[in-house]
């Protein structure tokens, strides 16, 4: 799949049970729409949600399950069970948290990377990081891309945001690892991701600055006048 993403846009098709638009169906038609705008990959959550996508587009998908655990903060992709699903799905890249949070059960994510490579050998892997230390332990344990996506999710970066003194925390992940390196987090215009991209970055994931219409709508309706 990384060959296909090279200096391409991924967009993020994803929509909560809490969402209005929550549907395989929607998701898919919003993957058709993704792809006729230019799209080179696809992030997707669930497996319901990428087998639609598949049906309708011919773009590679980087596949995600979502699952809240009661033991661990870590909620992406965050065990057998998920990896499993995803296998299933077709998918030809699965995305996991590869923070150093204690993950479910206490399984390591080494444990995680193994199985996976067990399963499909040929399914690539992308390491979801919030910090240097944990892109340098996913190219440690192999991991065939990293992306910064979970930057300002994690109690460590709490509310940080990835375009912050021009990208700095990106610049720093370039200098530390070798592999493909994917910017993702609150990249919310054309001119971010062409920032991203001058900066070095192998690709760009962009999500709900063009797949969610309520987070769109709310940022527009914030500049009505008082």
């Amino acid at each position: 799949m990384l060959k296909n993403i090279k200096q391409g846009l991924v967009v993020s098709c994803q929509a909560l049970e809490t969402e209005p638009l929550h549907s395989s169906f929607i998701m898919s038609k919003m993957a058709l729409a993704a792809k006729e705008g230019g799209a080179a990959g696809i992030r997707a959550n669930s497996k319901e949600d990428i087998m639609a996508i598949k049906k309708e587009v011919s773009l590679p998908v980087v596949g995600i399950v979502k699952r809240n655990y009661e033991d661990s903060e870590v909620f992406i992709t965050a065990t057998k069970k998920e990896i499993e699903e995803l296998v299933q799905s077709g998918c030809e890249m699965i995305a996991m948290d590869a923070t150093l949070r204690k993950r479910p059960g206490g399984v390591s994510l080494k444990e995680l990377v193994a199985f996976a490579r067990e399963k499909n050998p040929t399914v690539q892997l992308m390491a979801d990081i919030s910090s240097i230390e944990d892109a340098k332990m996913a190219e440690k344990l192999g991991f065939d891309c990293i992306s910064s996506t979970l930057y300002g999710y994690t109690k460590e970066t709490n509310g940080r945001k990835l375009y912050e003194n021009d990208f700095t925390f990106l610049k720093d992940v370039l200098k530390e690892v070798n592999v493909p390196v994917i910017a993702e987090g609150n990249i919310m215009s054309p001119e971010m991701l062409k920032r991203a991209f001058e900066i070095g970055v192998y690709s760009v994931v962009v999500g709900g600055a063009i797949t969610r219409p309520q987070q769109i709508t709310a940022r527009f309706a914030g500049y009505i006048p008082k």
